[in-house]
């Protein structure tokens, strides 16, 4: 990892740094908008197709019904049923505490206006297979849906070699009454989801995380239905200063790295010294990781920055605007109200990303490359529409009258005009 001193960089090296610069994007593109067109066009033999080509595998149908799932689901170790079942009371906890009434508000004498909320129909969640395979992906997106209350919901995960899917998945899918996951991955999953074919239903919104496949596809397909939000890399920003433990800052940094190649990396630190131990326990931590690849290839790419005081780490923060921000100090309560920009925080040396990724129960469907500047990560709201009502009593059309008149005639909207004139008379 490189090292910076905040105080050398000049504004356009910061720009540069929060870039999450993309190699080959064009390329990537061209790809997606192909895979795009011909599940558009041929549906079904497409995704057979892109089975073959892309998973190695030849699919005798593109879903894993009930009793197949439950079958699989069978074979679950029992510790791992276990914590999927706490993750998923946790999640669906903190979840269903975002479900909320609002009020009538009588905006003036006789007017009243209200907001409703209606659950998205159908809805599609893609869980991502490839190097990981995720089932708290399918906890965190399902519950939500469930919650808000989504009438259809659509699973596609990548196949396995044995074009099943894996007991983990299959046991989320019996906890939560989803019978039914889509044997689709990649930027053909999206397609179908977007477009539906012959086994595949339409969607209105599509959730869930990928790699750049799938999250370039997404892109493409809003003008056909909603998405989430746009997602690249996972990232992980971690503020450390001198009261920080250098082991468990390695720890949450090679966290972040195991996810892919591409993944970032970040630490933010006011000690030179906590930087130098962070890099020693890198390497040693790293050296006993499964996935050290590919974590020691995401590290590569990554860099560490030395501030003067935890105000500028904090300014670099909101303008890298993190997935995941780390505050790794006794003194995280003070740089609270400072965050502007990030995904999801975790707080304190005792507050691992990875609580937030499984258990804790806050989602980790999170914007990545700068849009936690714009968006919020995957909530109960997601899979909710907000209606609004009126209702005008006849004192309220005699308080409102003549205010909607007036502007109606200064728009030189006449008919509008008239529908309040016509009702006064």
């Amino acid at each position: 990892m490189k090292v910076y001193n905040y105080t050398d960089l000049s504004k356009s090296k910061i720009e540069e740094l929060c870039s999450r610069q993309i190699e080959d994007y064009k390329l990537v593109g061209e790809r997606v908008a192909d895979i795009i067109k011909t599940v558009k066009n041929d549906g079904d033999k497409a995704l057979f197709d892109f089975a073959k080509a892309f998973d190695k595998v030849e699919l005798e149908k593109l879903f894993l019904d009930a009793e197949e799932l439950k079958r699989i689901a069978a074979t679950i170790p029992a510790n791992a049923k276990i914590a999927i079942e706490t993750a998923y009371q946790n999640i669906k906890t903190f979840h269903q505490s975002q479900l909320k009434t609002e009020e009538k508000v009588e905006t003036m004498p006789g007017v009243f206006c209200w907001r409703e909320s209606r659950a998205i129909e159908k809805v599609g969640l893609y869980v991502p297979g490839g190097t990981a395979v995720l089932p708290s992906t399918f906890l965190m997106l399902a519950t939500p849906a469930i919650i808000a209350g989504c009438t259809e919901i659509i699973v596609c995960s990548p196949p396995q070699s044995d074009g099943k899917t894996n007991c983990y998945l299959a046991y989320c899918a019996v906890l939560l009454g989803i019978e039914r996951i889509y044997l689709i991955g990649g930027a053909q999953a999206i397609a179908a989801m977007a477009f539906g074919t012959q086994t595949v239903p339409q969607v209105y919104k599509i959730f869930g995380p990928g790699n750049r496949y799938v999250t370039t596809a997404k892109t493409m397909v809003q003008n056909k239905v909603a998405i989430d939000m746009p997602a690249g890399p996972s990232e992980v920003l971690v503020v450390a200063d001198e009261t920080a433990n250098p082991s468990f800052v390695a720890a949450d940094l090679l966290a972040q790295a195991e996810h892919g190649v591409d993944s970032q990396a970040i630490l933010v630190s006011t000690s030179t010294g906590i930087i130098e131990k962070t890099f020693l326990e890198i390497e040693n931590q790293l050296s006993i990781l499964p996935r050290k690849e590919i974590a020691a290839k995401a590290i590569e790419n990554s860099y560490a920055i030395l501030v003067d005081n935890l105000t500028d780490a904090m300014d670099f923060s909101n303008e890298y605007a993190p997935e995941h921000l780390i505050l790794a100090t006794e003194k995280f309560e003070n740089l609270i109200p400072l965050i502007t920009n990030a995904g999801s925080v975790f707080l304190g040396n005792l507050t691992p990303e990875s609580a937030g990724d499984y258990a804790s129960g806050t989602n980790h469907t999170l914007p990545t490359s700068g849009f936690a500047k714009a968006y919020s990560g995957v909530s109960t709201d997601a899979f909710i529409k907000k209606i609004t009502f009126q209702h005008l009593s006849s004192n309220g059309l005699n308080n409102i009258g003549a205010t909607v008149e007036t502007l109606a005639a200064a728009e030189g909207l006449e008919a509008h005009k008239n529908a309040i004139t016509i009702r006064l008379k």
